[in-house]
């Protein structure tokens, strides 16, 4: 006899779709190496609510950081280093000033900097809460539709193409993982990878087919819980990360640009009962 999992309760929350040429979403940047991670990061996507909500770097993002984080990889990128040089051929008193708060001298007054991004990245993520916090999901879904400052992926050279906020959901994880997919079907069988910042097993796949471990136990930790943005005294501290992968159907796969944009409007027009929610 086959035992059928219970299915989770639906959460409430927000989908997203995070798509544009150049994605950046540091994990362990500082001064001149600023890295990516090969996801969207929670600090990075707090931060995008934030700004979206209008809050400067000195208020309180403790509300924000209760809502739980899940990324599906549409397409995953490729990395891209960037040589930057800063305060190159700028007259002693207009290069960058030193920590000892002085000017550097002769041929040290052009700095070297590499920056890395992830190039034609595309991914839907979820963001959900309890009951409780459905006021502060209506308040970011309204926010992220007129934001207070200009939006970024991870990186202010990184703006968003497309819609971004797709809509509101009472069960945002069902549609997490049955939204088309920005990518085309490859030949042979293709898996999809989903992380979020809680055990995966909850994730409801209905007719997808799940592959390896089941995302119960964490793979790993990411210091992308933020805890100020104040940049005087920015912190994070560490939490756990989950994977999982599942095989969708083929049909899922919509194709990129104007494509999988149509796709995208046809399924929330049927599915969320809403128009494409963001005019970004």
């Amino acid at each position: 006899m086959t035992h059928t999992p219970a299915r989770p309760a639906p959460e409430p929350g927000l989908l997203l779709r995070l798509s544009g040429p150049l994605q950046s979403w540091g994990e362990r940047s500082h001064f001149n190496e600023r890295d990516t991670a090969r996801f969207p990061t929670r600090s990075g996507i707090i931060g995008m609510l934030a700004a979206a909500l209008g809050r400067r770097r000195g208020e309180p993002v403790d509300d924000l950081a209760r809502l739980s984080l899940t990324v599906r990889t549409d397409r995953p990128g490729i990395l891209l280093r960037d040589l930057h040089t800063v305060g190159g051929g700028l007259p002693a008193k207009a290069t960058v000033t030193t920590a000892e708060g002085k000017k550097r001298p002769g041929t040290t007054g052009t700095l070297l900097t590499h920056r890395t991004y992830l190039a034609d990245a595309a991914f839907t993520i979820a963001l959900t809460s309890t009951p409780d916090d459905r006021p502060l999901l209506d308040q970011a879904a309204q926010a992220l539709n007129t934001p207070c400052w200009p939006l970024f992926l991870g990186r202010r050279s990184c703006p968003p193409e497309g819609p971004l906020l797709l809509g509101a959901s009472e069960d945002a994880l069902h549609h997490l993982v049955h939204l088309p997919l920005a990518a085309h079907p490859g030949r042979g069988q293709q898996d999809t990878e989903f992380l979020a910042d809680r055990p995966l097993n909850r994730l409801p796949y209905g007719t997808a087919t799940p592959v390896g471990a089941d995302g119960t136990h964490p793979s790993g930790e990411v210091n992308d819980q933020p805890l100020s943005f104040d940049p005087r005294r920015r912190s994070y501290r560490a939490r756990p990360l989950y994977r999982r992968s599942l095989r969708l159907p083929t049909e899922q796969y919509a194709g990129l640009g104007t494509e999988h944009v149509q796709a995208l409007g046809a399924y929330l027009r049927q599915h969320l009962n809403q128009p494409e929610g963001s005019h970004r």
